[in-house]
C-alpha cells in the first residue's frame, strides 16, 4: 500500500513568527542596552532595575501598538480588495472568468484547459478562487492584527525580562558583564530558534543578531560612560 506523503510547510507560521522574533529580539537588545547605559553612567542597582522595568513596560506597549497599527493597515487593504472582488463577481462575472482564464494561461495551461479549470473552480467557490489566484490572499497569510500585537508584546516582555534578571542576580562591575554575556547568549539562542522554525540558515541568523545586539549594547555603554550621568 502506498505511503501517504505529508509535507510540513513553514509559510503558515510567518505572521506570528515574525512578530515573536522581532519582539523578543527588541526586548533583549533595547532593555540590555538601556541597563548597560544607565549602569555605565554610575546609577545604583535600584535605579537600574527601575529603569529596566520601565523600559520593559513601555517597550511592550509600544511594540503591541505598532504591530497592531501596521498589521491593521494590511488587513484594511485586504478587506478593501476582497469587497471590490465580491462586487466585481456580482456585476461582471464574465470578465472575472476571463481574468482567471488568463491567469491560468500565463501559468502554462492551454486555453481549453484554462477554461475548464476556471469553470470548475468558479462552480465550487468563485470568491475563493479569485482570492487565491488573482489577489494572492490565502487563509494562512491573511493579516491578523490582534494575534500579531499580542505575540509582539508577549515576546518583547519575555526578552526584556532576561537582562532584568541579571540585575537582580548581580551587582557592581559584575552586573554589566553578566547583562552583556547573558544578552548575547539569549540573542544567539533566539536567532537560532527563529531560523530553525523558519527554515533559514541558523549560523547566519545567530551571527546577525549577536553582532547588532553587541553593537547596540557597546554604543549605549559608551554613551553612559562618556556622560557619566547618575540616574536618581
Amino acid at each position: 500500500m502506498a505511503r501517504v506523503h505529508r509535507e510540513a510547510h513553514l509559510i503558515d507560521r510567518i505572521g506570528w513568527l515574525r512578530a515573536s522574533v522581532l519582539g523578543a529580539n527588541d526586548g533583549i537588545v533595547s532593555t540590555a542596552s538601556l541597563i548597560m547605559g544607565v549602569a555605565s553612567a554610575g546609577a545604583d542597582q535600584s535605579s537600574i532595575l527601575l529603569t529596566g522595568a520601565a523600559g520593559l513596560v513601555a517597550g511592550a506597549m509600544s511594540m503591541a501598538a505598532g504591530e497592531y497599527v501596521s498589521v491593521s493597515s494590511q488587513a484594511d487593504s485586504e478587506q478593501a480588495d476582497m469587497a471590490r472582488e465580491r462586487q466585481e463577481l456580482a456585476t461582471d462575472s464574465a470578465a472575472e472568468r476571463e481574468e482567471l482564464i488568463g491567469i491560468y494561461q500565463k501559468r502554462g495551461l492551454d486555453r481549453a484547459l484554462a477554461e475548464q479549470v476556471a469553470d470548475q473552480l468558479t462552480a465550487r467557490d468563485a470568491f475563493g478562487a479569485h482570492l487565491r489566484d488573482e489577489l494572492g490572499i490565502a487563509e494562512h497569510t491573511i493579516a491578523r492584527p490582534i494575534q500579531a500585537s499580542l505575540a509582539s508584546a508577549a515576546s518583547f516582555s519575555v526578552g526584556a525580562a532576561l537582562p532584568l534578571l541579571m540585575v537582580v542576580l548581580f551587582s557592581g562591575t559584575a552586573l554589566t558583564i553578566a547583562v552583556a554575556l547573558a544578552s548575547i547568549a539569549f540573542l544567539a539562542l533566539l536567532g537560532g530558534l527563529g531560523a530553525k522554525l523558519g527554515g533559514a540558515s541558523v549560523v547566519r541568523a545567530i551571527a546577525r543578531v549577536t553582532f547588532w545586539g553587541a553593537f547596540a549594547m557597546a554604543a549605549t555603554a559608551g554613551i553612559g560612560s562618556l556622560f557619566g550621568t547618575t540616574v536618581s
